[in-house]
């Protein structure tokens, strides 16, 4: 082989190698899919959204059924808003449920639609009314050692001797 086919060959490797690296980097940011589907937009309003993103999925029963598409902070309720696409071809009843969960225990947040029981299904444009904030790690932190400092300040009475002498 000459040294022209050579470097033909190494120039071809270092490509493929970008082409995969960019796959990979559109994979990682939820950008792997660039057609826009057919659906209908919803709204939901979170206390907390952690650390929820645009382009998160939103999912129900573990399938993906749409993605977040922004989030914006209410100026009357100072709330997160989130407004999701969701696929047509899943309709959803009106009294369904949000909430922000979490994949695994530090992975990313995306949103779980629950189903309710009401026969009419969510619109374009409607609001899910019953949502659950996201819980946020360090919350569950403070709240346990809170409640650990409160416990020691109790826990020397309780302990004394039963005869009150030694």
């Amino acid at each position: 082989m000459t040294k022209k086919g050579i470097e033909t060959l190494v120039g071809l490797f270092v490509l493929l190698g970008l082409a995969g690296l960019v796959f990979l980097s559109l994979k990682a940011a939820n950008l792997g899919t660039f057609s826009t589907r057919d659906g209908y937009t919803v709204t939901a309003r979170f206390d907390n959204i952690g650390g929820l993103k645009p382009r998160s999925p939103v999912r129900s029963a573990g399938v993906t059924v749409g993605r977040v598409t922004s989030i914006t902070l209410d100026s009357k309720t100072f709330q997160g808003l989130v407004t999701m696409e969701l696929d047509k071809s899943v309709q959803f009843p009106r009294d369904s449920s949000a909430k922000i969960l979490t994949s695994g225990l530090l992975g990313d947040q995306y949103i779980g639609i629950e189903p309710g029981a009401e026969e009419k299904n969510l619109a374009a444009g409607d609001v899910i009314k019953q949502t659950q904030s996201a819980v946020v790690l360090e919350n569950l932190i403070g709240q346990f050692l809170f409640s650990k400092a409160a416990e020691g300040g109790t826990a020397p009475a309780a302990s004394a001797p039963a005869g009150g002498k030694k």
